[in-house]
């Protein structure tokens, strides 16, 4: 079946073990403009490994990754970036020697196939761009700083404005707001609903916060033992009875 035109990335079947574990069994769902899809579930669900599948830090053992209706199943990270993958990771994976402004132009070169080498030259004709991603996350100001120099909610920004400056068409964020307090995390959320509204970027994220999940997500995506649960409406699946069960009788 051909995706719809709205159609931005298509799982389908998707199964991944390691040894005897089960870590997605079957996993298919379809995000289209506009999501901002929610994938939860308790540990050990398989949420990292979906994430992996989809960015192609790992290969499903079954099934296929479609983006843009394009087939990208054994492409490696790299090459979804170039094809409008952007992905912000559990825990902070900016470079802390370098400084902000250098961690974003490192992202331009690569969507641009530029070498890094080239330090020098890139630090001429790159800054201005560099910049400009930067003002978008509130970064500027600090764009001369050392990326561990920052403070950790700092951090977190900046490693999704090096996913933005890969001109990404959909973004993958892993516990975006992971490590932080509630008053970075209100920051965190609204600088990404905000940039996804400008920027017209459908989400995919990982979250523990449920606060953050169902004032979020225009979908949730609950996934048990490796298969996917449900996959609704916030507030359906809030009330699901085998939702609630799965999370051990925790009221979410």
């Amino acid at each position: 079946m051909t995706a719809s035109s709205s159609t931005v990335l298509k799982a389908s079947g998707l199964t991944k073990s390691f040894g005897g574990f089960m870590a997605t069994n079957d996993v298919s769902f379809e995000v289209h403009a506009g999501d901002a899809l929610a994938i939860i579930g308790p540990n050990g669900a398989g949420k990292s490994t979906l994430f992996d599948l989809l960015t192609g830090r790992k290969t499903p053992d079954t099934g296929t990754v479609e983006l843009f209706g394009e087939p990208v199943t054994h492409l490696p990270p790299w090459q979804r970036v170039k094809r409008g993958i952007g992905r912000s990771f559990q825990v902070s994976s900016v470079f802390r020697s370098y400084t902000a402004l250098e961690n974003v132009q490192m992202g331009l070169m690569v969507s641009s196939s530029q070498s890094w080498n080239l330090l020098g030259r890139a630090a001429n004709t790159r800054r201005d761009e560099a910049l400009a991603v930067l003002d978008k996350v509130g970064l500027a100001p600090k764009h001369d700083m050392l990326a561990g120099e920052l403070s950790y909610g700092d951090q977190r920004t900046l490693e999704l404005a090096v996913a933005l400056s890969t001109q990404p068409r959909l973004l993958l964020l892993d516990e975006p707001t992971a490590g932080m307090g509630g008053e970075e995390s209100r920051e965190c959320l609204s600088l990404i609903r905000n940039i996804a509204a400008k920027e017209h970027l459908p989400i995919v994220f990982v979250e523990h916060d449920m606060d953050i999940v169902f004032s979020f997500a225009s979908r949730v995506i609950v996934l048990v033992a490796g298969q996917v649960l449900i996959d609704d409406q916030p507030s359906v699946v809030r009330s699901d009875e085998r939702v609630k069960e799965a999370y051990f009788g925790e009221d979410i």
